[in-house]
Order: structure tokens, then C-alpha cells, then sequence
């Protein structure tokens, strides 16, 4: 069913998104709303992909319940790490570290970009806002929160553990070193968006140097955070290499993140009463990627630099998993150029990614597409920015994936309308 063209599932997502926007102070009501009118709509009138009705609408969730599992489990699981890591007395001791100035708040920019080259990015992106809560005594610049999130994303936009999308390739049969690519890209975005975001937020409060105290740091809480991530890596590491198929079927990672927290808890108990809060957050997340799941998304436009830059954007707003996905169908994509945009294109807005969301959830004052488009403008600068550097210096070169019973398109086939495909579920996050 279209209107003037266009089918009302998008119509319907359309302006639950533009509820978001409009209504910050009420987007879990929002996003729920909008989730109960789709999944109506779909189950009376349109169907879903794997069938009609109430059976078409099971089957769709029996496939994408492992993702939504496996976000619920890392959103709510780091954000008590995060307060394990604040209780730990580290962030207090870091002013000490960072640099003076607006090099100080740039620095540490940087730094969670290279942990999430390894660790999860949302992960990454709590401990960054963490310490930022702790150097800047919480008086945090909405900008610079957006810079932490786009930091986060473009840090593991390089690494095919740093990211759901990356993961996702690297299981079709996309060489690592082909993803490797995407850092040329967002290494200059950081440089951009990061130089504006570091200089608003020393001008908004600089970093506390006030030491009235020796710290003491509770090397118990340190241990626990270490053992948490370490748990997660090795989790997804070797689920994504030894028991992919399974990945179809069971949430490990957000599981392997309960049972680590779970485990450490006669040592120090987490602060539970951050669990609701929390949680609340992630159903508004859950509910925005379900909708997008149920989206008639059949085929992307024909592989090329312009499509992949666009596929960034509409990233910000739009589900990046089933994008990746039915880029890989589709076949043709330069990939690290896909990596680039998918991973780091979900900055621009706080709901564009799970670590914009956890972040918005620690600084509820965030949630504002209007603040974050008004305070972090040099996001989206940065990101078209690195976007035409990686293309001036390594240019458009789509690669072929190599997993044993891959077959890569042909050039008609790739111009080709495809059939909807079947979503995969992977262990990692976006």
C-alpha cells in the first residue's frame, strides 16, 4: 500500500522518528507508539518478509531476537560497568594524565578512539563519558557528547571486532585488511569533528585539576571492568570464528557480559538501582530497531562511491545492520568505504546509534535531536569530510569477498533487483 509512491511502512516510521525529534522529553512513549502502529499495520495489512499475519510477525522476531537480546544485554550490562569503572577512582586521577587545555579534552577523544578498536564501542563510549563526568564535574558540552559518540563509532568503524557492521563483513568473507581501510576515513574525521568539540568543551568547563586528597584507587572495581571486557572479546573472538552459525540462535555476548558481572558480584556489588534507568533506555532502542527491521527494504542503489556516502546518512536514521546486510547481498561495495559510512554515520543523531543512546541515557540532556544537530554540527562535517579524503587517496576499489562458497556478482547482477534477504544476527553491537 503506497501513498503518491511511497509505502506507508516508511510513512509510519517516518514520523515516529519525527516524534523522536519533536517530542525528546517523551521518546520511550514515542518510539513504543510507533512501534505498536507499524507492527498493526504490517500484521493486518502488509505482511513481513517471512509470511502474513501474527505467524509472518513470529517468525520475523524469531529471527531478530538474538540482536535485540544482545543489545538489551550490553546496554544495560556497561552501564553498570561504567559505574564499576567511575567507582573505581581512575577517572578522578586522569586529570593528572591529560594534557593542559583544550588538548586535554581532544586527548581523550583519541583515546576512546583506540579502545574501540577492540573493545565493544558502546563499551568504549560509556568509560569516555564516564571520565568526562568525572574531569569536567559533570558539566559536560552536548557537542563534545556527540564527539565522544562519533569517536566511538569511527574508532571501530577499522576493526572487525569493533563493530556489529564489521563483524557482519568479516563473517561474509570481507578481509579484515579491506575494513582496515575505514580508519584513513575516520582518523581524519576525528581531526575534525574532534579539534571543534575539544575547544567547546574547554570553553564550556575545563578540566578539574582541583586535588584536595590523594585518590585512592579501588583496584577491585579496576579488576572487575578488566574482567568484564576481556570476557566480551574473547566471547565474541571466538564465537564469530568458531561457532558463527550459532550466533543465529543465542545472544552470547550479551550473555558472556551477565555471567562476568554476575561472577564478580561478592567481590563488588554493582549499583543495581541504575538497572531501571538503564533498561528504559534500551527498550527506546530496541523499539526503533525493530521498527526499521520490519521496513520493505528489498535492495540498496547500485554499489558506488555516491550510494555509500548516502548509506551514511540514511545510517543516522535507519538501522545499520540491515543496510550492511543487504549491501553484502548486493555485493559490489568497496568495503572499507561501506565500514566508514554505516559505522560512523549513526553519530549525527544521538538515536543513530547504540552508543549514542547509552551515552544520551547517563546524559538524559542529549536527547535532543536539535541540541545535538545545533551543538554537534562538525560531526557531519567530519564525516563527509573523511569520506572524500579516503576517496582522494585510495579511491573507489570494490573487492571481492573470499568465504568458501561466496560467489561475487557480476556486474548485471549487482544492478540487479534482489530479492529480500533474511537479516543475520552477529554477537557484536553497532
Amino acid at each position: 500500500m503506497d501513498v503518491f509512491g511511497i509505502p506507508v511502512d516508511f510513512i509510519l516510521f517516518a514520523a515516529t522518528l519525527l516524534g523522536v525529534a519533536l517530542f525528546h522529553h517523551y521518546v520511550l512513549q514515542v518510539a513504543l507508539t510507533g512501534l505498536a502502529v507499524i507492527t498493526s499495520y504490517k500484521i493486518l495489512f502488509t505482511g513481513f518478509k517471512t509470511g502474513p499475519g501474527l505467524a509472518g510477525f513470529a517468525a520475523h522476531m524469531g529471527h531478530e531476537w538474538v540482536l535485540l537480546a544482545n543489545l538489551l544485554g550490553l546496554l544495560v550490562g556497561f552501564a553498570l560497568l561504567a559505574r564499576h569503572f567511575e567507582d573505581s577512582g581512575v577517572p578522578e586521577v586522569l586529570p593528572k594524565l591529560l594534557p593542559e587545555g583544550w588538548k586535554g579534552p581532544f586527548m581523550l577523544l583519541v583515546i576512546i578512539f583506540v579502545l574501540s578498536g577492540f573493545l565493544d564501542n558502546i563499551a568504549a563510549a560509556l568509560i569516555g563519558a564516564t571520565v568526562a563526568a568525572s574531569v569536567f564535574k559533570r558539566k559536560v558540552h552536548i557537542g563534545y557528547l556527540a564527539a565522544i559518540v562519533a569517536a566511538s563509532n569511527g574508532g571501530g568503524a577499522g576493526s572487525v571486532v569493533g563493530d556489529t557492521t564489521t563483524t557482519m563483513m568479516w563473517l561474509d568473507g570481507v578481509s579484515p585488511l579491506d575494513v582496515l581501510e575505514a580508519y584513513v576515513a575516520s582518523g581524519v574525521a576525528l581531526i575534525v569533528f574532534g579539534i571543534p568539540a575539544a575547544l567547546a568543551q574547554h570553553k564550556h568547563m575545563a578540566i578539574s585539576r582541583e586535588f584536595k586528597a590523594a585518590h585512592h584507587i579501588d583496584w577491585a572495581r579496576v579488576g572487575i571492568v578488566a574482567f568484564i571486557l576481556v570476557a566480551a572479546i574473547i566471547t565474541n573472538v571466538t564465537v564469530n570464528l568458531n561457532f558463527a552459525a550459532a550466533a543465529d540462535h543465542f545472544p552470547f555476548l550479551g550473555a558472556a557480559v551477565w555471567v562476568a558481572l554476575l561472577a564478580a558480584v561478592p567481590l563488588r556489588k554493582p549499583e543495581w538501582s541504575l538497572v531501571p534507568g538503564a533498561f528504559k533506555g534500551s527498550v527506546f532502542l530496541l523499539s526503533l530497531v525493530t521498527c526499521a527491521s520490519m521496513m520493505p527494504v528489498e535492495a540498496l542503489p547500485p554499489a558506488s562511491w555516491p550510494s555509500a556516502l548516502a548509506l551514511g546518512f540514511i545510517s543516522a536514521v535507519f538501522d545499520n545492520i540491515p543496510l550492511t546486510a543487504l549491501a553484502l547481498k548486493q555485493g559490489g561495495f568497496d568495503w572499507g568505504f561501506l565500514a566508514y559510512a554505516v559505522g560512523f554515520g549513526g553519530s549525527m543523531l544521538w538515536f543513530g546509534s547504540s552508543a549514542g543512546v547509552a551515552v544520551a541515557n547517563l546524559f538524559p540532556e542529549a536527547k535532543s535531536v536539535g541540541q545535538w544537530l545545533r551543538h554537534g554540527w562538525f560531526i557531519a562535517v567530519g564525516y563527509v569530510v573523511g569520506f572524500f579524503f579516503l576517496l582522494a587517496v585510495l579511491g573507489w576499489h570494490p573487492h571481492e569477498k573470499h568465504k568458501e562458497g561466496v560467489s561475487v556478482p557480476s556486474a548485471a547482477e549487482q544492478n540487479a533487483v534482489l530479492p529480500a534477504p533474511t537479516f543475520p544476527q552477529t554477537t557484536a553491537t553497532q
